[in-house]
Formats: structure tokens, C-alpha cells, sequence
């Protein structure tokens, strides 16, 4: 093509891609397959090499470790799932390291943890490290620490990830690639199934049904790759989705696949997970003043605007605020746990410090930890 159809991905000069397992190894066995991984880094490879940033955030660590444990599924618990990455994890790094090499590339292994970002010191140093890598030519090879995650705290999958180190390492754009070439109405295989090229709104979504699932790591996580595009577009990164065959294309700006255009600006990553990936530990219920406070003031919460609390949280996870009305109109990190915040309640912060000391003076949710949801 002489002139590209979407020139704001042919030009992203700093990219983020994307790969499922599916679309890295030979199936519900594990194990890597070496055609599928050589064609995704002879891509990167060749963007790299013309003078483009690459960062890949790679699934496949536990369906790499399926087979040396002898595993013929992937496991449901966490431990064995954490075992089988352990494993995977030195074994898919293997793999990147060897075929990045022979075009003369280095690779980083990068794992990240939900701290990484949403807590500013850890934020701070992950973009650091990602910045200085691709100073130094290497290509970053990023993945959760399944190691270490726990069902409580972590991204949730691989998509959401993406979008999320998109806008840690500040990319201009993010490319999904999955088992499936683009966004369909319905399930691909089916006759009536019709495939959406563009995605400029939510309205354009109207349509889609993605409940009904193809295999155990293919179409089923559409959801998840819609949910990672509009945490992407959000912080205005365009994206574009569709298969690892149609990689080079892609990142050429050709119209293959569905791309999403953006819908916002840059904020604060971890504003970014609190409304889209992360699951609340509990409800902190506000009176129509403290709503009010939150949502049209954009100030911080304090205890005497909480009316009742519900879950069991410790400080620093994240909970919904809650409208008298039963709205979820807002979510952020709690600075109390669930055990001592229902002591405060509805008591100024003057009253608190008077009676119980330094320390009890500070906000049950900080306006710079709080995204509001709806107004």
C-alpha cells in the first residue's frame, strides 16, 4: 500500500503487542510451537530493527509448563497453576531469548504485579526500567507474576495487562493478537456473523455477542480483549485487534483485524485499573453529601460522609463508594481497614485527632486514589 488505512498505527513508533496462548502453542497440552513463535518474532523483530520500540506482553508461561509436569489441562487451583508458570515462565523466555537473537536482539523479562501499578514509588521505577530497556535496544518481554499473584490481587488476564503497560511506557498504540482476525457480532464460525472493522463508541458494540465460547483459550476471552481495548482508548491509545497471522500487516497499518479508535486522554494508570480491572473488596455507603462531594467536587472522602461499611478489606484495596440510592458511583483505595473504619463513621477528622490522636486526621479515600464510575 502507498499510503497506509490507518496511519496513526503505521506511525506509533512506541507499540505494545499482545499474544494469547493460543496463538503461541499447539493446544490444551501446552508446549510451544516453534512456526507460531518464529513468525511473531521475525515481526517484531523487523519493526525493532527499522527503528520502532517494541514491548510484548506474552501469555503462555503456564500452558509452556503443562507438559514438564506432566499435565494434561490446565490446572484450576493456584498453586499448581503458580507451579506450571514457575516452570513455563525460564522455558517461554528460552524460547524468546534464542529467536530474538538470531536478528541480533536482546530480550527482558519484566513480571509485573498489581503493585507495579497502582502504587507510585513501584509505578515510578517500573517505567524507569522499561524506558532505560528500550534505550538500550531490548525488546521487553512482559508477563503477571503469576508466581506471587493471589485470586485477590492481580490483573485479572493478559489483555488487561496489555492495556495497562500501554499506558505505563506512554506507547502510540497497542495490538491484540489472539486466535480470532477481528471482532465479529457473533461467534466467528457462524454464517450470520459479521465482522466489525471499526469500533469508534460503545454504540458500535451494540450488537456483539461474544458469550458463546470457540475453545478453552480462543474466542471465549473476547470479552476480556473489548474490556482491555476500551481501558486502552480511554487514556487515548489506539488499538488494534485480530490474529497473530495478521501481525505484520498490523503493525503496518493495514486494515486487518477491528481497530478501536480512541475515546480519552492520558490519567493516572492506576486511575485506569480502578475503573476497569481491578474487583472491589468491599462498599464504603455515602450520604447525598458525601456523593456529592465525590463525584461533582472531585474531593476525597472522608468518614464523616460514610453511613455503613460491608466487606472485609485491608489498606490500600480497593472499594466501591457507594450512593444512598444503591449507585455505584465511584471506586477507589481505601486508608482504613474494614475492622477499624466502622469505629469513624460519621465523625469530622478534627473530632477523630481530638479524641484518638495523630494519625486518624487523614481521609478514608484520597481524591488522588478515587475514580469516579458515574455522576
Amino acid at each position: 500500500m502507498s499510503e497506509s488505512a490507518r496511519p496513526e498505527i503505521a506511525s506509533a513508533h512506541r507499540v505494545v503487542v499482545k499474544i494469547g496462548s493460543s496463538s503461541l502453542t499447539t493446544g490444551a497440552g501446552g508446549g510451544i510451537d516453534p512456526d507460531r513463535i518464529e513468525r511473531l518474532v521475525s515481526a517484531l523483530a523487523g519493526a525493532r530493527l527499522a527503528g520502532r520500540e517494541v514491548v510484548l506482553v506474552s501469555s503462555g508461561a503456564i500452558a509452556t509448563g503443562l507438559a514438564p509436569l506432566r499435565l494434561k489441562t490446565r490446572p484450576r487451583d493456584l498453586a499448581t497453576q503458580q507451579a506450571a508458570a514457575s516452570v513455563g515462565q525460564g522455558l517461554l523466555m528460552g524460547h524468546y531469548t534464542h529467536r530474538f537473537s538470531t536478528y541480533g536482539l536482546e530480550v527482558g523479562q519484566v513480571l509485573l504485579t498489581v503493585d507495579d501499578v497502582t502504587r507510585r514509588s513501584h509505578y515510578t521505577n517500573a517505567y524507569r526500567t522499561f524506558g532505560r530497556l528500550l534505550e538500550l535496544g531490548v525488546v521487553p518481554v512482559v508477563n503477571e507474576n503469576d508466581t506471587v499473584a493471589t485470586h485477590e490481587i492481580r490483573f485479572g488476564d493478559n489483555d488487561r495487562l496489555a492495556a495497562l503497560v500501554a499506558h505505563l511506557v506512554h506507547a502510540d498504540a497497542l495490538v491484540l493478537l489472539s486466535d480470532v482476525d477481528s471482532l465479529y457480532t457473533g461467534h466467528p464460525k457462524l454464517p450470520d456473523s459479521r465482522r466489525i472493522t471499526d469500533v469508534a463508541s460503545d454504540a458500535d458494540l451494540a450488537g456483539v455477542d461474544v458469550s458463546r465460547r470457540g475453545s478453552a483459550v480462543g474466542t471465549g476471552g473476547m470479552v476480556t480483549k473489548i474490556e482491555a481495548a476500551r481501558i486502552a482508548t480511554s487514556a487515548g491509545i489506539p488499538v488494534v485487534l485480530t490474529s497473530a497471522d495478521h501481525v505484520l500487516p498490523a503493525l503496518a497499518g493495514d486494515p486487518v483485524g477491528t481497530r478501536f479508535h480512541p475515546t480519552g486522554k492520558r490519567r493516572p494508570t492506576r486511575l485506569l485499573w480502578l475503573a476497569h480491572a481491578s474487583d472491589a473488596r468491599g462498599e464504603l455507603h455515602l450520604d447525598d453529601g458525601a456523593v456529592r462531594a465525590v463525584v461533582q467536587r472531585k474531593a476525597s472522602l472522608l468518614p464523616a460522609g460514610i453511613t455503613r461499611v460491608t466487606g472485609t478489606f485491608a489498606i490500600g484495596e480497593p472499594v466501591d463508594l457507594v450512593a444512598p440510592d444503591g449507585r455505584v458511583v465511584a471506586r477507589g483505595l481505601v486508608n482504613y481497614d474494614s475492622e477499624e473504619l466502622p469505629t469513624l463513621l460519621g465523625r469530622t477528622t478534627r473530632e477523630l485527632t481530638a479524641e484518638l490522636g495523630e494519625g486518624y486526621d487523614r481521609t478514608a479515600v484520597h481524591r488522588d486514589a478515587l475514580v469516579v464510575l458515574r455522576s
